[in-house]
């Protein structure tokens, strides 16, 4: 067999290939993690009783947009860094927009208050619990990530994944957690997305390896 016939054969079994599948898998897979860490929520700790007397307070819904501001960027970060070089673009500024937002709202709040208002408005009542429920929240949606991703090509390990999987749990989270504070959420809450996003650091460049 000639290079020429070798080609031609080559060439002959050419397939269309679906480049928007390895992106339909991560969507699916991260939608169906949410779903399995809301599921977790609901039997673990159980929606608040407090849900709709809370909507209408504007803190719920700032705590909202906090955690739905951090996840989407985020998730759209794993996409970029998913692919070789691809620059994060928007990205960073999307994840620091709501952090100094809500550090600012928090500052506010706390030069408002007294002295024992301070410690109740920092610590909340759930301090102790809240970073870690968030971060078992968030262990589905970590799993789902590095599953999709296996079929991507991540070149930063270390930065794929783990941060989303936090926000995500953390926007869980707000279905049970009481606190709508400003200093509570831009300590405890970004406390509970750090420790994902420190797991993902480790493991990712072992997972992910390709």
């Amino acid at each position: 067999m000639t290079t020429d016939d070798l080609i031609s054969l080559l060439a002959a079994k050419i397939q269309a290939v679906d480049t928007r599948l390895p992106v339909r898998r991560y969507y699916l897979a991260v939608l169906g993690a949410t779903a399995a860490s809301t599921l977790l929520m609901a039997q673990w700790l159980g929606v608040r009783p407090t849900l709709a007397r809370d909507l209408s307070a504007p803190m719920f819904w700032t705590k909202e947009a906090f955690c739905v501001a951090l996840s989407a960027a985020g998730l759209a970060a794993v996409l970029r860094l998913a692919r070789p070089g691809r620059a994060l673009g928007w990205v960073p500024g999307g994840v620091a927009a709501p952090l100094i937002g809500i550090w600012l709202v928090a500052a506010g709040a706390l030069l408002a208050a007294d002295a024992p208002g301070r410690t109740d408005l920092f610590f909340g009542q759930t301090a102790g619990v809240c970073p870690f429920r968030i971060a078992l929240l968030s262990a589905p949606v970590l799993v789902a990530i590095f599953w999709a991703m296996k079929a991507l090509a991540p070149t930063r390990l270390r930065l794929a994944g783990g941060f989303a999987a936090g926000a995500v749990g953390a926007l869980v989270y707000c279905l049970h957690c009481p606190e709508l504070a400003a200093p509570f959420l831009g300590t405890w809450y970004v406390l509970g997305i750090l420790i994902p996003t420190i797991i993902g650091a480790l493991i990712g460049p072992r997972l992910l390896r390709w």
